[in-house]
């Protein structure tokens, strides 16, 4: 019964957020996926990530740089750098105010069949649905905290898993949906970000089967090759269009600008960002 309750519940409000949606904004389907969230701000350019959000200073610093969007790890149990010394409120609306976009990055748990031995102690239980729940909840909720607010862009981090091992797909898979429903639900858009030929090529198999409550937003992985929005091989041409992706096309890069050095990934980003208030 309470399962029941909570369907019955979901889809209520389902219907309620449709009904305040613009006409640009169309729900996501198997065949055509967009963003949801009425107030979600796009943005085309370069922009890095890097482990730990840089200071205010190196920020301005690299006001020089091509850079205009900077991705930053906010949360998630499987995080590399959770200790983050500068990332708070006042950091992003000094970001915000320097000129800068967010790309919020939650890194919960990982694939069963994750291939990164650093990840293999945060990967998805028994039961992913609740899981991916509740680690929605737990990415708006921080997102929220630190004065990211509805509308914006969050994406999970999924790193590189065996997507042939059929078993731990469909788990990885379901723990990715549930996740993206809760998030969307929660007023923000779900966005998903893998390697290329791992979790991207998962996301775009399972859309070509129909599947729903995926993701909104592709960040994908491939190093080593130019940048490019609409160049992806394990993306349909008109999956995820327009202002969907986001392609990291080098990583563990140096670069000094105004002389402040930092190790970043670099990408081409068209794809809604973080809203800063």
């Amino acid at each position: 019964m309470d399962r029941r309750r909570k369907i019955i519940g979901y889809l209520v409000a389902l219907m309620a957020a449709l009904a305040q949606l613009p006409a640009a904004y169309a729900p996501a389907t198997a065949a055509a996926p967009g963003p949801r969230a009425v107030r979600a701000t796009v943005f085309k350019g370069r922009g890095f990530d890097t482990c730990e959000a840089p200071p205010l200073t190196t920020l301005r610093a690299w006001g020089s740089s091509q850079y205009r969007a900077v991705g930053v790890y906010f949360g998630g149990r499987a995080r590399a750098c959770t200790r983050q010394r500068y990332l708070s409120y006042d950091w992003l609306t000094g970001a915000r105010d320097l000129g800068w976009k967010v790309l919020p990055l939650f890194v919960g748990s990982q694939s069963p069949c994750v291939k990164a031995a650093n990840k293999r102690g945060f990967t998805i239980g028994s039961f992913p649905e609740d899981q991916g729940e509740d680690e929605g909840d737990e990415a708006v909720r921080k997102a929220s905290a630190l004065g990211i607010a509805q509308g914006s862009a969050i994406y999970l981090d999924m790193e590189a898993y065996d997507i042939k091992d059929d078993n731990c797909a469909g788990t990885t898979l379901a723990f990715v949906q549930s996740w993206s429903d809760t998030v969307y639900r929660r007023g923000y858009v779900p966005g998903f970000y893998s390697s290329a030929e791992s979790g991207v090529r998962h996301m775009e198999l399972a859309r070509r089967a129909g599947a729903d409550s995926l993701p909104e937003i592709m960040w994908f992985a491939r190093w080593k090759v130019s940048p490019s929005t609409d160049k992806e091989r394990s993306l349909s041409t008109g999956a995820w269009q327009p202002h969907r992706r986001i392609h990291q096309y080098a990583g563990d890069v140096s670069e000094t600008h105004g002389g402040r050095k930092l190790t970043i990934d670099r990408n081409l980003i068209d794809a809604p960002v973080a809203v800063i208030e």
